[in-house]
């Protein structure tokens, strides 16, 4: 079965007498909340929900079957919010995910966080007890409401049927108001179940309920940049995570090019520019920002990720764009700020410096492009001895070489764990824009399985490739039955070195071998073994000669099988990332 051809799964057959009885009140004019749920999930342009089931919200799902919308089922509610958020990255529509009360909610806030610090559009519907039962200690009653609104942009209870669709529309706009974020909408089952006169219900017309959120800001501030740009030398441009969400891509991409600029990527926006191409940058960041004339900061806040802005020279002009105006000189002063849609900016901003760049300016940035591709290839030739390590136990570096170049120019490449992802970063380029997926700012384990998930439903036609540390497979490793049942097999690979490798690193320092090893250590685990009794194939590699060979079987077996593979690969513990050595993540 192939993910096109998944339908949702049927309920239990009701009695002939409730089916006529639904039959005769469609008829009738009238229409249950769930099926305005579906209605205006419909209009959102939702075509997936991702979900555990739940009494609460089982009418949501009766009219998703009858609007053709997908219902993907999971083991755990973690993962179908980690789900939608990685729907909404891979297609930039809203993600939809649907849980039933309390447990069914709590079991999703990692989920909902995650997308809150990512930027990104969800929509997380919720049940709760009946407004007739409101403080009377309803099964799985909790104040829903109140503990979303600190991790969302906005949270409201439908207080009516006649207004589900209404509020659904208004949830979906303050998910796109500026830069993206998720949003809860809290269902009390007797307003999903009860039916209203389809005349009273408020259904707004799709396309009509929410303003263009291509904004070019202030037009002097466009032409400010294009000045700044064209009377520099040594500019340097960073895209983060904005600036693929929005699709703001080709015109990121052509603005480089069309004024030799060299890129910086960081987030969701690696893979914008191709290996190789001669404006794609990473290893030489910090000697950019040093010697730079002009740095623009596109679609990244200045946090830790930044070091809060201070990493970058006081001597530099600073240009920074983004889609939230809370985010723009947020920690560090900055010369020129402008808000609006990264696309919109940059593409008005070429336009603006088009056939004005000099040629003694031209030439001076492609001499500064020369000097940097050269610092590039140095650092790489200083990492060549750790990307082809022979060691045993595995060095992490060897690992994450191998996973570069097993990369085909269609796999989604996904990073879930700790230090052996972070040491990943350091080699893993992905071939085209939005295959590349991370946990983001929160840092959540456990993000890979749902985000494999949504990839594999989103283009089944890609490869999805998804790294681990044994810590968060652990997690959420059972939905890979999920990616199965649905059609959508995917490659895990485990960096495991039985510990939680980046933590461990910092007790170890601070309080010495007797106290540092205590809450960090894990257990030896073949998960090879976790793929065989799902029907896939697993293997376990301590050689590292056998990294390359085993991922080419895992990728044969999932094509033939179509069910996933785990390739465990045994890592040195004793290895860890420099920013988990420099402990930078704190500072």
């Amino acid at each position: 079965m192939t993910a096109a051809t998944v339908t949702p799964a049927a309920a239990p057959a009701a009695t002939t007498a409730e089916n006529t009885l639904q039959k005769k009140s469609r008829d009738a004019g009238v229409i249950s909340g769930g099926h305005l749920v579906a209605k205006a999930l419909k209009n959102e342009g939702v075509d997936t929900i991702f979900t555990l089931c739940g009494g609460h919200i089982i009418d949501i799902y009766d009219g998703c079957i009858d609007e053709s919308i997908r219902i993907i089922d999971v083991r755990h509610e973690q993962v179908a919010a980690h789900a939608a958020d990685g729907y909404a990255r891979q297609t930039g529509r809203l993600g939809c995910v649907v849980t039933t009360a309390g447990p069914g909610c709590t079991n999703a806030v990692t989920g909902i966080a995650t997308a809150l610090r990512s930027e990104s559009p969800v929509l997380h519907i919720g049940g709760q007890g009946a407004l007739t039962q409101h403080k009377m200690g309803s099964l799985q009653d909790l104040p829903h409401v109140d503990m979303m609104s600190p991790i969302t942009k906005f949270a409201a209870t439908v207080p009516s049927t006649e207004r589900v669709a209404d509020m659904i529309s208004m949830a979906a706009r303050e998910a796109f108001s500026g830069a993206a974020g998720p949003v809860y909408l809290e269902i009390p089952r007797d307003v999903l179940d009860r039916e209203v006169d389809t005349s009273k219900a408020i259904v707004p017309k799709p396309g009509h309920y929410r303003a263009s959120t291509r904004s070019l800001g202030d037009p002097r501030d466009i032409e400010k940049l294009a000045d700044i740009l064209v009377n520099s030398e040594r500019p340097a441009i960073l895209y983060g995570q904005q600036v693929w969400a929005a699709r703001g891509h080709e015109e990121a991409i052509a603005l480089l090019r069309g004024l030799d600029i060299p890129g910086y990527f960081n987030g969701a926006s690696r893979g914008l520019l191709p290996p190789g191409d001669p404006h794609h940058f990473d290893r030489t960041r910090g000697q950019a920002f040093t010697d730079a004339d002009v740095i623009v900061i596109v679609g990244t806040p200045f946090d830790f990720r930044m070091g809060y802005g201070r990493r970058i020279s006081t001597k530099v002009k600073l240009v920074q764009i983004d889609m939230d105006y809370r985010t723009v000189g947020k920690n560090r002063d900055i010369d020129l700020g402008l808000v609006g849609h990264p696309g919109a900016i940059l593409g008005a901003v070429l336009q603006a410096a088009s056939g004005r760049l000099k040629q003694d300016k031209r030439q001076a940035r492609r001499d500064w492009m020369k000097r940097l591709s050269a610092a590039e290839s140095a650092a790489t030739d200083k990492l060549m001895p750790l990307f082809r390590s022979n060691n045993t136990p595995i060095h992490p570096y060897r690992v994450a070489w191998e996973l570069n170049e097993f990369l085909a120019d269609n796999t989604v490449y996904i990073g879930d764990g700790g230090d052996v992802v972070t040491i990943s970063a350091q080699a893993v380029r992905p071939h085209r824009p939005g295959q590349w997926m991370d946990p983001g700012a929160l840092g959540s384990l456990g993000v890979g399985t749902g985000f494999a998930i949504a990839a594999g439903l989103a283009h089944p036609d890609k490869e999805v490739l998804c790294y681990y540390g044994d810590g968060s497979f652990g997690m959420t490793a059972f939905d890979m039955e999920t990616a199965n049942r649905f059609g959508v097999p995917y490659i895990a690979v485990v960096g495991n070195n039985s510990a939680m490798n980046q933590i461990r690193y910092g007790q170890l320092a601070k309080y010495g071998e007797e106290r540092g090893n205590v809450g960090n250590l894990l257990g030896d685990v073949p998960f090879g073994k976790f793929a065989e009794m799902l029907g896939g194939y697993g293997e376990e590699v301590r050689d590292p000669a056998q990294i390359a060979p085993a991922l080419e079987r895992a990728r044969e077996s999932v094509q033939r099988l179509r069910r996933s593979a785990v390739i465990n690969i045994w890592v040195d513990p004793r290895e860890y990332a420099p920013g988990t050595k420099n402990q930078t993540m704190y500072k």
